[in-house]
């Protein structure tokens, strides 16, 4: 019923930028919060940042100053811009949201995953 498509992540140098998309498509009646999480291999998925509905933003103290989250309502698309990136941001990167369906129920969904891997 509800798919998340993530797509932008590769390989970049250290102090490099890239940007992430993950869109929302299915019978979707509306979006909550949407966020990007990342996870390395042995580890727990961690936030990286949320973006609720309204626009309000939270970020992991690792990433913030450094990335951007962003959201077209209309489209049901969460972005996040990552510029400066380090070595030690290298991870797979997940998108999660919270999805209403036309049927009034809940999907709290996730993203099949995209890495993201700093050279340095």
């Amino acid at each position: 019923q509800v798919q998340l498509v993530e797509s932008g992540g590769g390989l970049v140098q250290a102090g490099g930028s890239l940007r992430l998309s993950c869109a929302a498509s299915g019978t979707i009646r509306s979006v909550s919060a949407m966020g990007w999480y990342r996870q390395a291999p042995g580890k727990q998925r961690e936030l990286v940042a949320v973006i609720t509905s309204s626009g309000n933003t939270n970020y992991a103290d690792a990433v913030k100053g450094r990335f951007t989250i962003s959201r077209d309502n209309a489209k049901n698309t969460v972005y996040l811009q990552m510029n400066s990136l380090k070595p030690e941001d290298t991870d797979v990167y997940y998108c999660g949201a919270t999805i209403w369906l036309l049927n009034w129920s809940r999907r709290d969904s996730w993203g099949q995953g995209t890495q993201v891997t700093v050279s340095s």
